[in-house]
């Protein structure tokens, strides 16, 4: 859809390149694990954000081909673009069918709003630069980052949302139901409440058209620390007088924007809302709206809604029923006097405060829906199955589906269609893809259907660095310390992602390195994951780490590798992986990067007695690990001594300019 003022973070937005507004992400890549690249730039796909901002580097075009991938458009951030930048990222602009869109800074709309999505005012921030429906919304701060030192983002590595990232969601979730209103939006009016004036910390500004019969929106910052509650007075522009809203709620820190008169009938307001006559219209609504459409008879309706709300229609006619929210049936008033249809909004769920609603308006004279599938393999051939009404309905409709999805139709029965296809090995794990049934041109359903490898496999045994207080990053391979005498056991779990049964034969090995089960087969249920349980022995094999690979076949065929790091009992492993250099015992581990020192872990609980961010070197120099005892030379470090939950640090200084830091229990 390309109407009007499309902003950039909507996935359908990918050609509106001239828009006036733009919202985009940014992602560090150079300063990231090169492991979680696709896997974020996948979930910000996922979670509606069209337009991705980096950085220029060495790695620019892999990272691209992953944007390319997901048809999300790139804005390269750099202040002077150079001329041999310029025209390596010519040949895949979007002029040329490419993800770049803008090379610089200056190339993007104007003026550029930097919104840090661990700012507890982000989402205030926002909606101020969004309502004057002009310049670019750049969203920083979103992913952690690791070099060159330790920076925490709303997203941990290991993928955990922390509650800032409410502010992009909400506006992510907004945008796609409002940007093609803004344009029209061309006054503005100051809101009060029913009793007087509105608190300091708070704001109310009411949009609307010299049309009277157009939509309006209020929106309503709350930048102070308390919830703000009150009954507001708004224009109410087709009798153009003031009317009393019921009771509105806007948590701290927190924004609504909510509609005034909205048109159904307008396709700017309503997805697939050409039914409905002119004059019906949402009266108000006290949560924010952000997703409106008619389907099959159903008019759904999205909400944020932090609290219970309510919203108020008028109807041509009586709904037919049932009203559903939040997937539970609710009763309704209706008042055929005045043609108007009040129902009640639970309060949402979740970091957006999100609920669905849905009110049965008519029985529709056709339909169709799709089996309850959720999920398709890649690089495997899928089915979806779709029921129609009747023989005839079967025969007239079509499936709307992406162009490289070659479907191949099976009829089961007259009014049951089989469509199948292959998801090409080259999709990304965990996006997504679109499918609809058009009837007489009209769509009458639609799912949402995620790809993911057809088995994933996790190492249960598997370390993390631990870069801080609650910041583990996780390793890629997965390295599991081994007793080089007594060997360990392995917890692989296998994890079957496709809906129906499927075996599995799970084939492990490793130079030097024995396991008792080698070959292993497994039956898993569907979408769930079992267990294996490998014992390695590591007596043959020298100290450090070792390569093993794991190969599953059956059900999927992947291969991929671990490193079991053998350890000889009473000594001392010194290995790198990546930017740090490791020290570790059966006892203990100590981490470095070339400067600083990450880690000190007890390995029992693998707690990390370091500060966050770890501590600089400075001029001390790394002598050895003995057991769980680490002695430095050339200075001492702001270590400090003490017991943090059941494990201690002991601080000892045994002649001049060597020092020991020992843990115990």
């Amino acid at each position: 859809m390309r109407i009007g003022l499309l902003l950039l973070f909507c996935a359908a937005a990918a050609g509106a390149a001239t828009a006036p507004f733009a919202q985009c992400v940014e992602l560090p890549y150079p300063a990231m694990p090169r492991q979680f690249w696709e896997r974020e730039l996948v979930w910000m796909k996922n979670i509606g954000v069209g337009c991705v901002a980096l950085q220029d580097s060495p790695d620019l075009q892999a990272i691209l081909g992953t944007a390319r991938k997901l048809e999300m458009p790139a804005w390269i951030l750099t202040n002077a673009p150079t001329a041999q930048l310029r025209a390596a990222l010519d040949p895949i602009t979007e002029a040329h069918g490419g993800p770049v869109r803008w090379i610089g800074e200056a190339a993007a709309p104007q003026p550029i709003v930097r919104v840090s999505a661990t700012d507890i005012q982000g989402l205030a921030i926002s909606r101020a630069a969004l309502e004057k429906q002009a310049g670019t919304i750049l969203w920083t701060d979103v992913e952690s980052t690791n070099f060159p030192a330790l920076h925490k983002g709303a997203i941990s590595f290991t993928g955990e949302e922390q509650p800032t990232l409410a502010s992009l969601r909400r506006n992510l979730q907004l945008l796609p139901q409002w940007a093609p209103l803004l344009p029209q939006f061309n006054t503005e009016q100051r809101v009060h409440t029913a009793t007087g004036k509105l608190p300091s910390a708070v704001s109310a500004r009411q949009f609307t058209s010299p049309d009277p019969v157009a939509a309006s929106m209020v929106s309503i910052v709350n930048r102070g620390t308390a919830e703000f509650h009150a009954e507001l007075r708004v224009l109410y522009p087709p009798a153009k007088q003031l009317m009393k809203l019921p009771e509105i709620i806007v948590p701290a820190h927190d924004s609504l924007w909510i509609p005034i008169n909205l048109p159904l009938a307008k396709a700017q307001s309503c997805k697939a809302c050409a039914p409905f006559a002119n004059g019906e219209t949402i009266v108000y609504a006290t949560a924010e709206l952000t997703r409106l459409e008619y389907e099959n008879g159903l008019l759904a309706m999205e909400f944020s809604s932090p609290s219970a709300s309510e919203i108020v229609l008028h109807l041509a006619s009586e709904p037919a029923g049932p009203y559903l929210a939040a997937g539970k049936p609710r009763t309704f008033d209706w008042d055929a006097s005045s043609g108007r249809v009040r129902l009640p909004i639970p309060a949402g769920t979740g970091l957006t405060h999100k609920v669905r609603v849905g009110l049965a308006l008519t029985a529709p004279e056709t339909s169709a829906f799709f089996s309850d599938r959720k999920v398709f393999t890649i690089g495997q051939r899928n089915a979806i199955t779709a029921t129609y009404s009747s023989e005839e309905v079967a025969k007239r409709s079509r499936v709307i589906a992406p162009a490289w999805l070659k479907l191949e139709t099976l009829v089961k029965s007259p009014n049951q269609m089989e469509y199948s296809f292959s998801v090409p090995a080259s999709a990304l794990h965990g996006s997504h893809i679109d499918l609809a049934i058009e009837t007489d041109g009209t769509q009458v359903t639609h799912t949402r259907l995620q790809l993911l490898r057809p088995a994933t496999l996790r190492i249960r045994e598997a370390v993390s660095r631990h870069l801080g207080n609650g910041v583990d990053l996780p390793l890629d391979p997965p390295l599991i310390p081994v007793d080089q005498k007594s060997g360990r056991d392995l917890s692989i779990t296998v994890r079957n992602n496709a809906p129906e049964i499927r075996t599995f034969v799970l084939n492990i090995s490793g130079d030097s390195l024995d396991f008792t089960l080698p070959r292993t087969e497994v039956v898993v249920a569907g979408s769930s994951e079992r267990d294996i349980t490998v014992r390695v022995f590591a007596d043959h094999a020298a100290p450090g780490p070792h390569t093993a690979i794991l190969k599953l076949s059956g059900g999927a065929v992947s291969e991929s590798e671990i490193k079991l790091l053998v350890i000889p009992r009473g000594e001392t492993v010194r290995y790198a992986d990546g930017i740090h250099t490791v020290l570790e015992s059966q006892r203990a581990r100590a981490v470095f990067t070339a400067d600083r020192w990450m880690e000190f872990v007890w390995k029992d609980s693998e707690r990390n007695l370091l500060p966050e961010g770890g501590l600089a070197l400075g001029t001390a120099q790394i002598l050895s690990l003995e057991g769980a005892a680490l002695t430095t030379v050339g200075g001492a470090l702001n270590v400090r001594a003490g017991k943090q939950s059941d494990i201690n640090l002991a601080v000892t200084t045994p002649e001049a300019g060597r020092t020991v830091y020992t843990l115990s229990r």
